[in-house]
């Protein structure tokens, strides 16, 4: 049946269609809408495809094995809410914009990369002191009396080197201030 085609009994296809949304849709849709978990939009999109269904199967309407049209229309429904489960099921789960949001940032390994060659550089302009003293404390991870005892110095001559080595690198690395901190 095509859509403005004429049936036997004088009303179009629109007619008839019509007719059984009146008649079958509320109860169509309340089951769809229990398969649906409360999705009112997916339900009446699977109203929807279920008329469309019934538009292209006349010939199932039509059986005189049955008095209702309703229980054709329940199960085509139910199949394809069963079926548009699948599917979603199939899929990776969509992300939304607050889920982005939230989302912790991580920086990637050419930017780490390019980070470590700058403070190498910036650590070679540092006196040669102070480099010793950095390179114990900070990427060494000695104590401060570790250091001085490896170093020969008193544990305060380490503070202070370290002090001035990286108040040193602020000058240098103006875009890692805040790390240096």
């Amino acid at each position: 049946m095509t859509a403005g085609s004429t049936l036997t009994n004088g009303t179009t296809a629109e007619h008839e269609l019509a007719a059984l949304q009146r008649e079958h849709g509320r109860p169509l849709f309340a089951l769809l809408l229990r398969l649906c978990d409360g999705d009112r939009q997916r339900a009446e999109d699977l109203v929807q495809e279920t008329l469309v269904r019934a538009w292209q199967h006349p010939e199932a309407l039509r059986a005189d094995d049955f008095d209702s049209v309703r229980p054709w229309l329940m199960t085509v429904g139910r199949r394809l809410a069963i079926d548009a489960r699948r599917a979603r099921q199939a899929r990776p789960a969509e992300v939304g914009d607050a889920v982005l949001e939230n989302a912790r940032v991580i920086s990637d390994h050419a930017e780490r990369a390019a980070a470590m060659l700058d403070v190498r550089q910036a650590v070679k302009t540092l006196t040669p002191e102070h480099r010793e003293v950095l390179v114990l404390v900070y990427f060494q991870g000695a104590s401060v009396a570790e250091a001085a005892a490896t170093l020969g110095i008193p544990p305060g001559t380490v503070k202070s080197r370290a002090y001035y080595a990286l108040r040193a690198l602020r000058r240098v690395l103006p875009g890692y201030a805040a790390d240096l901190r």
